[in-house]
């Protein structure tokens, strides 16, 4: 597949590999982008601008739309393209093309309803006898990085919104998952002007570099780790910043709590996509007087599922991206077991495959809980009771989204108080988002906020009008 730079496709010489981390075959090679390609990009974003603020916002709805109807028309071979460049399994990849085409439908709604509002001026002094009014326009060229684990859905959460806002954008996908971006941009190119949308691909030291710097980059739109968002918070200047890096999300499961529902909750959470998901169920942390039951349920639960070909239908867990990322995990838990954690099942590592995994007598202090593990395993946490669990499911640099099983208001309110992050779901696993919610973290989990209309509000800004009428 090549580049959309401009328009146009553009191909290189120089190549990156896409392997399946199934049977670590060659799907496919992109090209290497260069810092001229990914400046060729940004320019023609930059000369797109013009073409893109004098449509329609009813025309800007129609496009989305259109869009929206031929991938719904493609969902099958989306899917498949996304199960072979990331091992997700292809009832998963179904699942997040449904949701990518909801994406863009909400955005073409969202762009009829970028309202400014009145001012009412003579509510201070001097200011009888004035009109005022605040319109919205758009910020202008949009650069977005995305990572390998949605590559579809993540990347719509920035591109479809700029659009809807009339913003053009440049975007940089994951090199270990590009193809159906690329594919996904051609899409795109069909029904926009040149230049409104640009897909550059290649070293992220290269072209997300260009991508932070320059200047006439007018917001960043960042999903991935930690270091890589402190580091371009330092080098972005007078840009605005949304980034999400990451979890760490507790679910706590409370003596008053339906025993079942959260063992499915917590089955699914923990190992949807194999652990590879910045929501997924990242701790676990039980009551004592629970966890005995819980556990024997949840082990139960986690044996039952299906490892293996992520083509098959019927497959639940897939590989890990690739080896390297499987030995780390494998790493972690290892040092856990040294450090007096206790397997209760999985533990065990075959080339990309990482076994699901269930750990008991974990601690906070252990690094498998400090930092975001990407891999199935659940690391159970024993706590004596409320405070406790809220002591602990806090106890981490990270704050994305964090849940709560239990049948009492006052214990769901208290969590909603003192759990510090973003979202807090009662009753359900914290790996739940609808693609219209208010997306993003507190403390280290990054900045800023993704869902629609939100994404919407930041990709625009705001110019106040005042008429002298006196």
């Amino acid at each position: 597949m090549k580049m959309l730079i401009n328009g146009e496709l553009r191909d290189k010489k120089a190549k990156i590999e896409v392997i399946n981390p199934y049977d670590n075959k060659l799907i496919d090679k992109v090209p290497e982008g260069s810092k001229e390609d990914v400046m060729d990009a940004i320019k023609a974003a930059k000369n797109a601008k013009k073409t893109m603020n004098d449509l329609s916002s009813r025309k800007i709805y129609e496009i989305l739309f259109k869009i929206s109807l031929k991938l719904k028309d493609n969902i099958d071979n989306f899917a498949e393209l996304i199960t072979l460049e990331t091992g997700k399994p292809i009832k998963d990849s179904k699942e997040e093309i449904k949701r990518s085409i909801q994406t863009i439908e909400l955005s073409a709604e969202e762009s009829k309803r970028v309202y400014g509002e009145t001012v009412p001026m003579d509510a201070t002094i001097g200011g009888k006898g004035f009109i005022g009014f605040t319109i919205k326009i758009p910020l202008g060229v949009i650069g977005a990085i995305t990572p390998f684990n949605y590559p579809i859905n993540l990347a719509l959460h920035k591109i479809a919104p700029a659009i809807a806002t009339k913003n053009t954008i440049v975007i940089k996908p994951s090199s270990q998952a590009p193809l159906s971006l690329l594919k996904l941009g051609e899409l795109f190119n069909e029904f926009l002007p040149p230049g409104a949308i640009n897909i550059v691909t290649g070293s992220g030291g290269i072209i997300g570099d260009e991508i932070v710097k320059n200047t006439d980059v007018d917001k960043i739109s960042f999903t991935g780790s930690v270091k890589t968002g402190i580091s371009i918070s330092k080098r972005a200047g007078l840009k605005k910043l949304t980034m999400e890096l990451g979890g760490n999300d507790p679910l706590i499961v409370l003596n008053d709590a339906d025993i079942e529902e959260a063992v499915l909750a917590a089955t699914r959470g923990s190992y949807l996509f194999s652990g590879q998901v910045c929501i997924a169920v990242k701790r676990i942390i039980l009551q004592n007087s629970i966890a005995d039951d819980f556990l024997q349920k949840f082990v139960k639960k986690t044996r039952q599922l299906k490892v293996g070909d992520p083509m098959d239908p019927k497959t639940d867990i897939g590989p890990l991206i690739d080896e390297n990322s499987a030995i780390n995990v494998e790493k972690r838990v290892n040092n856990a077991l040294k450090d007096g954690a206790e397997l209760l099942c999985g533990g065990k590592r075959k080339a990309n495959f990482y076994m699901p995994t269930v750990l008991d007598n974990v601690t906070s202090k252990m690094e498998l809980v400090q930092e975001e593990t990407f891999g199935p395993i659940s690391p159970i946490i024993r706590v004596k009771d409320i405070d406790e669990a809220l002591k602990v499911a806090n106890d981490t640099k990270y704050g994305l989204q964090s849940g709560i099983f239990t049948q009492s208001i006052k214990n769901a309110l208290k969590a909603a108080e003192k759990l510090d992050t973003g979202s807090v779901l009662i009753n359900k696993q914290p790996t739940f988002r609808t693609d219209n919610m208010p997306f993003g973290g507190f403390k280290m989990s990054g900045i800023g906020k993704e869902g629609i209309k939100y994404a919407v509000e930041d990709m625009t800004k705001t110019k106040l009008v005042v008429i002298n009428s006196n």
